[in-house]
């Protein structure tokens, strides 16, 4: 992408954070945008970065995207640790194998439709038409 700007050209973009995941990526981004005379223009933080103010807000809110994400995902790893911590586990719920049976000898016997076996056992369509492939 960045092979198809031409000196003089504008980026414009949403936000910051939609730029880079790093500071350094973003850093190394502007290197590159300013050696080849690129313009870029935030328009959530109000960054032009023609100017040396410009390019001193765009340093600082790099800098405060990249604390933020990092501030997130610390809290996002002390949730998921408290929570195994009280035996709570993410992730979808097991199918438990014996429901599935059940609903395929159902659905073989062809006196249900599959919003019937759905509603008396719980298990999806493509649950059952999977089950039924393998």
């Amino acid at each position: 992408m960045l092979s198809e700007l031409h000196e003089g050209d504008t980026i414009v973009i949403e936000s910051l954070s939609r730029l880079g995941r790093s500071v350094k990526n973003l850093a190394e981004l502007m290197e590159v945008l300013n050696s080849r005379n690129i313009r870029l223009v935030s328009l959530k933080e109000t960054i032009d970065t023609t100017s040396s103010t410009g390019r001193l807000l765009f340093t600082i809110l790099s800098s405060l995207a990249q604390f933020e994400r990092d501030v997130l995902v610390e809290r996002t790893q002390e949730g998921l640790k408290a929570a195994r911590a009280r035996g709570r586990y993410g992730g979808r719920p097991k199918t438990k194998e014996s429901a599935v049976k059940k609903a395929v000898a159902l659905y073989d016997t062809g006196q249900y439709t599959l919003k019937e076996i759905q509603e008396m056992t719980g298990i999806s369509a493509s649950t059952i038409y999977r089950f039924k492939k393998g």
